[in-house]
């Protein structure tokens, strides 16, 4: 008997939309459930968390994960994705340049093991570290069947040098924000941000989903446009820009 998304400790959005919030570091991870397809929205903090995604999606799916799409690449976002052989993988272009190369590599290691992964989860997850096959310049609409789309955007660089927001259209409309948007701290401006963007980037995420989305943050609880425009004004107040 299938578990429900309650059972399974995902919180369900839409027909077919759910999330989890991961332990640790409160990364959100989403759902979208398609006709034979399911895409994953980031793969967790290290090859078991990945794995344990896995299994669940596939559970509430019916079929195995079949794309991945990575919001940004800090290491509690993509050092999951090896568990996820034969997804189709996405990212904002550019994302391989962190995610491959020696140097790439130790940094994100670096940070991992630095924010308290341990070191042979660390190690294990970056070894088997796969770029994503696919990078999103602008605008890339995913087709999942049985009618349903899925839009993924790249809206940066705003948190990262590589922010993607997916955009799953429906009765509400659901957006996946990546770190752009944070509900349970305040946002994380890290050595790869670009705070002069980041305002920009969320009208563009509020462009995109509108008034009567549900937004769902990178980190914390599920949040409407008047957080995510309130959440813009406090940063562009904050790096003093318009």
């Amino acid at each position: 008997m299938t578990m429900t998304w309650e059972e399974l400790g995902w919180e369900r959005l839409a027909a077919g939309v759910g999330r989890c919030r991961l332990p640790g570091w409160d990364c959100t991870t989403g759902l979208v459930v398609g006709e034979g397809t399911a895409l994953l929205i980031d793969a967790g903090s290290s090859l078991a968390e990945g794995a344990r995604l896995r299994a669940e999606a596939q559970e509430l799916a019916g079929h195995r994960v079949t794309h991945l799409a990575l919001t940004h690449p800090h290491f509690d976002h993509v050092l999951g994705v090896a568990a996820f052989a034969g997804a189709e993988v996405y990212g904002a272009v550019g994302i391989d340049t962190v995610l491959d190369g020696r140097h790439a590599r130790e940094e994100l290691r670096a940070d991992a093991v630095g924010n308290g992964l341990d070191t042979r989860a660390a190690d294990e997850a970056v070894d088997a570290l796969v770029p994503p096959r696919h990078h999103v310049s602008g605008e890339w609409t995913l087709d999942l069947g049985g009618g349903r789309q899925v839009l993924l955007a790249n809206v940066g660089p705003a948190h990262s040098a590589h922010d993607l927001v997916v955009l799953v259209p429906g009765s509400p409309e659901v957006v996946f924000c990546g770190d752009l948007v944070e509900e349970s701290g305040e946002p994380q401006a890290g050595s790869d941000a670009v705070p002069s963007q980041w305002p920009a980037a969320l009208d563009r995420l509020l462009d995109l989903g509108g008034e009567d989305a549900l937004y769902v943050p990178g980190h914390g609880a599920v949040v409407d446009a008047g957080f995510v425009r309130r959440q813009r004004e406090e940063l562009a107040a904050r790096f003093g820009v318009s």
